[in-house]
């Protein structure tokens, strides 16, 4: 039983990083109608940037934190102002295509700059766990949790109460009114970006605290694409807890095949045998806005 429990707890910390990864997918599609499969690549980036300022340039970490969550927004402004502005009004496979071969390219940076190997962060907390209900937890865990937990509340906040998050609000719902209400629809945009490199960075630099990093963090964003359906592709709520039951399952089912079957490596594929299941039972996910149709 401390085993599977020690699965849950670790798969609520996994989950809590999924669900930031996934409200980035939420507020880029709410405001554009556009999946980003560049997402796992906008969590390596800002990973390595981090690890670059406490690493290489020697700056404490906190520091190091907040400078990347700077560059995370100038990196957001420049996707939005130089990739996608010129393809407002396109086909949306048009900017999928592009967020597929902006996915390469970050990749590809990160691989010229730092190459493939394994990165490992400075400790920044104590290593000793702390003991909750009978099970070690490693700080690093609890704080990981906390955080997500916290950033996001001040989006969920921000999103339902703030001007600014209001008139996102708006212009998911119809961009066309929205404009017509004196929105600026563009600056909008940017502030998706905006968002979803933040949220993106701060989850890099979580997991980078726990595993380490290399350039294969960006297939993170295909495994937190099963939780964004299972939540609903519109819903910031669905977004929280999609991340959080997918990290759950993920784990405790891995854990399962491995002392029962003896089975390893079922972590990599549990996911997407769950968003196979959602998707044929629920497709529209359990908060998302189902659309019909007329034909």
């Amino acid at each position: 039983m401390e085993y599977y429990l020690q699965l849950f707890i670790n798969g609520l910390v996994v989950g809590g990083i999924y669900s930031l990864v996934a409200l980035g997918f939420v507020v880029i599609y709410k405001a554009t109608k556009v999946v980003n499969f560049a997402q796992g690549e906008l969590v390596m980036a800002g990973a390595y940037i981090c690890f670059a300022l406490t690493v290489q340039f020697n700056i404490p970490f906190l520091w190091a934190f907040l400078l990347t969550l700077v560059f995370s927004v100038l990196l957001g402004l420049v996707i939005e102002r130089v990739v996608l502005r010129p393809l407002i009004g396109e086909a949306h496979i048009s900017v999928i295509m592009v967020t597929v071969g902006m996915s390469s390219v970050l990749k590809s940076l990160v691989q010229l700059f730092w190459g493939t190997q394994i990165r490992v962060y400075p400790q920044v907390l104590p290593a000793e766990p702390v003991v909750i209900a009978g099970l070690p937890v490693a700080p690093v865990y609890l704080a990981a949790f906390a955080l997500s937990a916290v950033l996001f509340a001040i989006f969920s906040v921000f999103f339902k109460y703030s001007r600014t998050g209001v008139a996102m609000r708006a212009t998911a719902f119809d961009q066309q009114a929205a404009q017509s209400m004196g929105i600026g629809i563009k600056n909008i945009f940017a502030m998706s970006w905006c968002i979803a490199c933040v949220v993106s960075a701060v989850g890099g630099v979580i997991l980078g605290n726990i595993n380490g990093i290399n350039s294969h963090l960006g297939h993170l964003g295909l495994k937190v694409f099963p939780a964004v359906i299972l939540g609903g592709l519109d819903s910031l709520l669905g977004a929280a807890l999609g991340g959080l039951i997918i990290g759950v399952l993920e784990n405790v089912c891995d854990g399962a095949a491995r002392q029962l079957l003896g089975l390893g490596g079922f972590r990599e594929v549990a996911a997407f045998i769950i968003l196979v299941v959602i998707l044929m039972i629920k497709p529209y996910g359990l908060f998302g806005t189902k659309e019909i149709e007329r034909v």
